[in-house]
């Protein structure tokens, strides 16, 4: 039966029910999915589907256990979408390697994106096991952000630091790779929560009034100037446009949030724009994406515009509902498994199934949105935010670079996509946001009960409630 607490009128339920039955109905467009591919593709049900969906349930119904004792008053919805999107990534990755196979190119991506998934799960249970309150973090602002620059720094060391694609964002290690930026943004976003918590007092002072905006002090420009040029030096060096829209992104949206000032969006934008040009200008690579995205069909017949080109003929192809599954043909997009798995699902599944991959990832940053408005500490409102926004910008970049909306950039489709260091980062930004939902959702003890693990502000609203 659900705890209830009758405070102030509000009836604080922990609704962990309702995430199982939401749990199943994600199990079902997973394992559906899977099903689905092996009888459009080879003709009959998979024969390794009680396997898979036994290891694909074992794994979400374990991670539903764990918020059930760990974290019993966290969000219900945000580990059902997580899980169909997880899910149904699995099934589009697994078509893609029968497509190769029947082509004489074989890869087993569907497996080790399995694997990944494991490993992410684990983190994900380990996060919300050892992690009992995150205000903790708060303690780690600087350490956070310097091991985000080190991280952002490796693959420019000699040895280890790979180039793929135009991009230098790899880092090899003998067998193992590993995408640093992952794991550097959520260091990132627990950086700047702590920064601008000790600091928004003065960022939000307001400086000169032009055109009915407050812009900021000169002498307050400093961090977002910072910002920039760390932005700009991963677009210059590394030649990563998605990463570097992304940093800089997720900086101005926490600063406005926290400061509450229209002036820093209209500073960001005069700097983004300027970075924009700066980069179109000196940097070949980014130019060439640029032209690519404006005029893709005079690039196709040498081949450079022909991931993107070839990406909007299968969309087309799919229409509304779709080829249906084996009757596409989406392994003519390269990198159809991660960089362009939405193409893949918008050829076999439709404009539906895209709207519907869209709205899953609204629901994940709504829920990250209202999290962070009941949440009674700063830090926690601004990490809320922070982890949010990281799959708001990361899908608009994506989804935007595959239809054609801005230039293409090389960042992974969170869940979806193909890749170990994206999907482990992810499942642990989900421990996160579930963590500080459970410590928002939470009743506020009596006066009678003990508040010392509380903070000072709740002890506060605890005294004022009950007088």
């Amino acid at each position: 039966m659900a705890q209830q607490s009758t405070l102030m009128g509000f009836v604080h339920r922990r609704r962990r029910g309702a995430e199982l039955f939401l749990l199943v109905l994600a199990l079902a467009v997973g394992i559906g999915a899977y099903a689905a591919v092996g009888i459009g593709v080879q003709g009959e049900v998979p024969p390794d589907i009680l396997g898979y969906g036994g290891w694909l349930a074992g794994l979400v119904i374990g991670a539903h256990v764990v918020i059930r004792l760990v974290a019993p008053y966290a969000d219900p919805v945000l580990l059902p979408v997580v899980a169909a999107l997880n899910g149904l990534g699995l099934a589009v990755i697994h078509r893609i390697d029968l497509a190769r196979e029947a082509v004489d190119r074989p890869h087993e991506f569907a497996q080790q994106q399995l694997i990944w998934m494991t490993l992410g799960v684990i983190l994900f249970a380990a996060t919300l096991i050892l992690l009992r309150d995150h205000r903790v973090l708060q303690r780690f602002t600087y350490t956070s952000g310097l091991a985000a620059i080190v991280l952002l720094l490796l693959p420019m060391l000699p040895g280890i630091g790979r180039t793929i694609n135009g991009a230098r964002i790899w880092v090899h290690v003998g067998p193992f790779s590993l995408q640093p930026g992952e794991i550097a943004k959520v260091l990132l976003v627990i950086a700047f929560a702590g920064y601008l918590v000790l600091h928004r007092d003065a960022l939000a002072l307001a400086g000169r009034r032009v055109l009915f905006v407050d812009l900021p002090r000169g002498r307050d420009l400093g961090p977002i100037l910072a910002m920039w040029l760390v932005s700009l030096g991963i677009l210059v060096f590394q030649q990563d446009l998605g990463s570097s829209l992304l940093f800089f992104g997720l900086f101005l949206i926490m600063l406005y949030v926290a400061t509450e000032r229209p002036g820093w969006l209209f500073v960001g934008g005069l700097m983004f724009v300027a970075g924009a040009v700066l980069a179109y200008v000196l940097v070949p690579h980014v130019g060439v994406r640029f032209d690519i995205w404006l005029h893709p069909f005079d690039y196709y017949e040498s081949g450079q515009s022909f991931q993107p080109v070839e990406a909007k003929f299968g969309m087309g192809w799919g229409g509304l509902i779709g080829r249906g599954f084996g009757n596409g043909d989406p392994n003519r997009v390269p990198y159809a498994e991660s960089d362009f798995i939405l193409s893949s699902i918008g050829e076999e599944l439709g404009l539906t199934a895209v709207m519907a991959v869209l709205m899953m990832y609204g629901l994940i940053v709504e829920r990250a949105l209202r999290t962070s408005l009941i949440c009674r500490d700063a830090f926690g409102k601004l990490v809320a935010v922070g982890l949010g926004s990281v799959f708001a910008l990361q899908v608009f970049v994506v989804v935007g670079g595959v239809t054609g909306l801005i230039p293409l950039t090389g960042l992974t489709t969170p869940f979806l996509s193909y890749g170990g260091s994206s999907l482990i980062a992810n499942w642990v930004i989900i421990a996160l946001l579930l963590r500080i939902s459970d410590q928002a959702r939470r009743p506020l003890p009596t006066i009678s009960d003990d508040t010392s693990a509380f903070s000072a502000d709740e002890t506060q609203i605890v005294r004022a409630v009950n007088a």
